[in-house]
């Protein structure tokens, strides 16, 4: 994978906090903009289409993605809400959030499962599993930066 594109996604997840006058919404926005451009270089560099697989591949991907987006906007979310009540968390606000991110996960899996037939419908298995080897990578890359930047819950 390339080295830039790593220290892209290292950055950007780093930089949570709004930097001059944007709120953290347009701020998040960008950085998931520049996320994805970022990525998409990296799949059209990796994937080696061929000609005839390149249009079919590139229309599910948008499609794919474009419902990715969704899924992370909920872990955005719960991620956000968890911020907000660090300070004061209660049992059944560390439920509601548990029980959020179990749904998050299901949700992406679900995504996972049905794009994976739909992709071998455009491409061989092989490179339908590269595909979703990247996706898993750069999956793993910014569950990494979260998990070190996410403090743990304080307990009694």
């Amino acid at each position: 994978m390339n080295r830039n594109f790593i220290l892209i996604i290292a950055g950007l997840i780093m930089m949570i906090q709004p930097i001059f006058a944007q709120s953290t919404d347009d701020y998040l926005e960008v950085a998931r903009d520049v996320l994805n451009t970022e990525k998409k270089a990296v799949v059209a560099e990796a994937m080696q289409l061929s000609e005839s697989e390149s249009g079919p591949f590139w229309e599910l991907y948008n499609e794919y993605n474009a419902e990715l987006y969704k899924i992370h906007t909920t872990r955005v979310n719960i991620i956000m809400d968890f911020a907000d009540n660090y300070e004061s968390l209660t049992d059944d606000k560390a439920e509601e959030l548990l029980t959020r991110m179990v749904h998050y996960q299901n949700n992406l899996l679900g995504l996972n499962k049905t794009y994976i037939k739909k992709f071998k419908k455009v491409l061989p298995a092989g490179k339908v599993a590269r595909y979703f080897q990247i996706e898993n990578k750069v999956e793993a890359m910014i569950n990494y930066d979260l998990a070190e930047e996410i403090p743990l819950i304080e307990t009694n």
